[in-house]
């Protein structure tokens, strides 16, 4: 199963955090699948590449909670819904 979480990048006390795509069975910072953005805490910047967000959401992918957090942000789920009404 794939899930949507974070993986610690950057220095000590300045934490930047990959979103990616990952097989469950992985350590935080072992090997992803696919990388699909970037937050960044203490500027509060976030990146998302929405189309493979949803391409893993519609395969089945899950989020963790913080990443659901941040793509609701994002807006990525109204997007999901849109698509899933648009191709119905």
């Amino acid at each position: 199963m794939v899930k949507l979480r974070l993986k610690r990048c950057g220095r000590k006390q300045r934490a930047v955090y990959r979103i990616i795509a990952i097989d469950v069975r992985s350590r935080r910072e072992g090997r992803d699948l696919w990388k699909v953005g970037f937050y960044d805490p203490i500027k509060n910047q976030t990146y998302s590449n929405v189309p493979a967000i949803l391409d893993f959401l519609e395969k089945g992918a899950q989020t963790t909670g913080t990443v659901h957090d941040i793509s609701k942000k994002a807006e990525v789920f109204k997007e999901l819904r849109f698509n899933q009404t648009k191709f119905k």
